[in-house]
């Protein structure tokens, strides 16, 4: 069995090519990747536990989270998902054909400018923090609130430079298939903010967070040398920016970028009008996003993560029956698990709300404000967690334009409806229009694959054979478990109508509900799974079996 992060810096062919996993191989590879998405969502939910129990939905938060917005753009556009998207395919091609000599030169070069570049923008965000806050961030907060934002932006602002080459040696590191220490840095990083929560924030308030970020950040960067040093990194101190290669990212990264920006323009006018509406509306939009994300990051990210270097192996090799396959199987895996989290999330909310939040500061009021919008988030996870994995095909075809072009346009709508909403569903109406918008860009992608997936097997020389996408297969599996999941809401309400209504046995009712509906939900999807005939079932039991075998 291959281990994901069992990686020699020859690359396991032994010729210096990064070997494609079959569908089989990914998920046996993400299976720890998973494991460790799951400690840093649970991390990362401890973190909005103990954030929640000290500062509830309250100003200080919100001024925190405003904070966040422009560190946040910079590194999005700059360092983050644009840069990984460019730099993952370029440097396992360079890894692949000119040796790893000129991948590490590649490293350095990417490394050096992008440093470079967050210095000269992050200096500039710091110069002009206040009115960036007060005219452009959080032009509805109050002038104390707007002076704390602008503060502690310049702290964030700081971190973003080390989380720029933290990205990048992950990029590379996930290049040549080595997943391990990529995937515990976020543990660290949020570690870090428990931390400053716990410790800090007592005697410091909201500051205690933002030192916690800065500590996460360094952390995040440290705990993943050891596997770069381990794959021989060759560090040159070079500046090429006219190499072919570095022009390579730069042209790759450029739609990406683009849409990206829009992506973070609507969550900046989502900052904007949520600014305008009572205090803590926006800090409860942003437990209930990040509730939405928690199964989005275990499934749909871990996948998508070890799926998208295979991806690009399959695309230079110039096989699209494996990339197919590949892509199909995934899906119809991502499908299985996400439909069901849906449904558990949107009938488990406020339950699992006072489960994990409702202590100290976060008060019943704040889980019911957080659960409404829960509730609309929850209409788009499905749709979320399948374009994570739809644009990395993408991305390994070198296509980087097509997902900008159709995330342009569906955020444009996203905006246009979050105005539109907003005055009929308050901050519930911003998360609505954000999952109509990301059903309308699943829909469309998967309808533009298809097409490409076409166009690329008659420029590769193959025999065009059926569609793009094989739809049937995508189709019936979707079916089989939306039902199943209809099974385990309707078995769910009858059970839950049974649960006393007080507490048990000095356990809140809302924290029974959650666990024993959660478990419930969980055991009913997977039996009405297995008697529908599900294959992903059946897989996920036999890849289980495997491991504990190993």
């Amino acid at each position: 069995m291959t281990r994901p992060d069992s990686r020699s810096s020859d690359g396991p062919n032994g010729n210096g090519g990064v070997r494609a996993l079959d569908s089989k191989g990914i998920a046996s590879a993400a299976t720890l990747v998973i494991l460790l998405f799951i400690l840093s969502r649970g991390t990362g939910l401890l973190r909005e536990m103990i954030i929640g129990a000290r500062f509830g939905t309250a100003t200080d938060l919100d001024a925190y989270l405003a904070a966040f917005r422009i560190p946040d753009l910079l590194f999005q556009l700059v360092a983050g998902g644009a840069l990984g998207s460019a730099f993952i395919p370029t440097f396992a091609a360079a890894w692949t054909e000119d040796s790893q000599q000129q991948a590490w030169l590649l490293f350095s070069r990417v490394l050096n400018l992008l440093t470079l570049f967050l210095v000269l923008l992050c200096g500039l965000a710091m110069l002009f923090a206040e009115p960036l806050v007060a005219r452009v961030i959080a032009p509805g907060f109050s002038v104390e609130q707007q002076q704390l934002t602008a503060s502690l932006m310049r702290w964030m602002l700081a971190s973003t430079v080390v989380f720029g080459a933290s990205g990048l040696i992950m990029g590379a590191l996930n290049a040549v298939q080595h997943f391990l220490l990529p995937a515990v840095a976020p543990v660290l990083y949020n570690c870090a903010i428990i931390a400053g929560a716990w410790l800090l924030a007592p005697a410091i308030g909201i500051h205690g967070l933002v030192i916690g970020v800065a500590a996460g950040a360094v952390l995040h960067l440290i705990v993943q040398l050891p596997a770069l040093l381990r794959q021989k990194v060759r560090y040159r101190f070079s500046f090429q920016a006219g190499d072919a290669q570095v022009r390579e990212v730069a042209r790759l990264m450029g739609p990406r970028v683009l849409g990206l920006l829009f992506v973070q323009l609507n969550f900046l006018v989502n900052t904007i009008l949520a600014s305008g509406l009572p205090d803590g509306s926006l800090s409860a939009l942003n437990y209930a996003w990040l509730l939405m994300l928690l199964p989005q990051g275990i499934f749909a990210q871990a996948v998508a993560t070890v799926a998208f270097p295979t991806f690009s192996a399959q695309v230079a090799a110039g096989n699209r029956a494996q990339l197919l396959e590949t892509l199909t199987g995934l899906l119809r895996l991502i499908l299985f698990l996400s439909i069901p989290a849906a449904f558990l999330l949107f009938m488990l909310d406020e339950p699992l709300i006072e489960l994990l939040f409702q202590r100290g500061q976060f008060d019943a009021a704040s889980t019911q404000a957080v659960a409404y919008a829960l509730r609309f988030y929850a209409l788009g996870l499905v749709a979320h967690a399948v374009v994570e994995i739809v644009v990395r095909v993408f991305y390994a075809l070198h296509d980087t334009a097509t997902p900008v072009v159709v995330g342009v346009a569906t955020m444009a709508l996203n905006i246009l409806l979050s105005l539109a909403l907003i005055g009929r569903l308050s901050f519930g109406g911003l998360a609505l229009a954000n999952s109509i918008a990301t059903g309308l860009e699943m829909l469309v992608l998967l309808i533009l694959l298809g097409r490409k997936v076409r166009a690329y097997s008659q420029e590769s020389g193959q025999p065009e054979t059926g569609p793009g996408l094989p739809v049937r297969p995508l189709l019936t599996s979707g079916a089989r478990s939306l039902l199943a999941s209809a099974v385990m809401a309707g078995a769910l309400l009858l059970g839950l109508e049974l649960l006393p209504a007080g507490a048990l046995f000095g356990i809140p009712a809302g924290w029974v509900a959650a666990v024993v509906g959660a478990g419930l939900g969980v055991l009913i999807y997977a039996l009405a799974s297995y008697l529908l005939g599900s294959a992903e079932i059946r897989q996920l039991a036999a890849l289980a079996r495997r491991r504990a075998q190993t």
